[in-house]
């Protein structure tokens, strides 16, 4: 007789009535307790998410930045209100900003993401600049939008938040970079394109643009972007 067989007389031998009237009948109990108590570990999971949740939406500006900030300019205030703002990243301790370097403006993506998702890690764009010595700017924006705000709206308003941060580092050795994710990304550009004097360099992530599409010799963007790419 093999060893399967050793082991299955002696469970048996254990407890000859249970086996007998329900085969497997421990391997049953087993795989309901498990899955109960896994219930309600799930359950308790979801409770500390659902506070979570509720704590985070009861904040004012809830958002996930993973740094300190003061806030500059609300775009609720504006003429044209939208539900974005700037703000200026504080460095953190031991990291020395050189007011003189050309300052950083980092753009949030808003398509399904939550506020400040572009900087909620010390190892971002903003850790970066700031790492350099740049002094660095953040645009986030409020969950519920304003009433009838347009997307050029958003676009005036990042226009004057580019703008009051250039004012603020006038003797900087550049225009500000602006640095936008995804969906940022491309309404920034459409921001940049509106207000030119106003930008320097563009940095974009992740943004779904297509410079190659249109009619060829008559769609602006082709022919600028073959311009470019034959002095690259």
């Amino acid at each position: 007789m093999n060893d399967s067989s050793d082991i299955r007389l002696t469970q048996t031998a254990e407890n000859p009535s249970s086996a007998w009237l329900f085969p497997g009948g421990n391997d049953f109990l087993d795989y309901w307790a498990d899955a109960w108590q896994r219930s309600v570990l799930l359950l308790d999971v979801l409770r500390q998410r659902g506070n979570n949740c509720a704590a985070h939406n009861a904040r004012a500006v809830p958002h996930v930045l993973s740094f300190e900030t003061e806030l500059v300019s609300d775009g609720r205030s504006l003429p044209r209100p939208v539900n974005y703002g700037l703000v200026r990243i504080a460095p953190a301790k031991g990291t020395a900003v050189d007011p003189g370097k050309r300052p950083f403006v980092v753009f949030d993506p808003r398509a399904g993401h939550g506020p400040g998702i572009g900087g909620m890690k010390a190892d971002s764009e903003i850790g970066v600049a700031l790492a350099a010595g740049h002094p660095c700017y953040f645009v986030g924006f409020l969950p519920d939008p304003v009433p009838g705000q347009t997307i050029e709206d958003v676009c005036e308003a990042e226009a004057r938040f580019v703008e009051e941060v250039a004012k603020r580092h006038a003797n900087a050795d550049g225009k500000p970079c602006l640095i936008g994710n995804c969906q940022a990304g491309w309404q920034i550009m459409m921001m940049a394109a509106v207000h030119p004097e106003r930008v320097g360099p563009i940095m974009l992530a992740g943004s779904p643009l297509s410079y190659w599409a249109g009619v060829h010799g008559k769609t602006q963007c082709v022919i600028s972007a073959g311009f470019w790419a034959a002095l690259g």
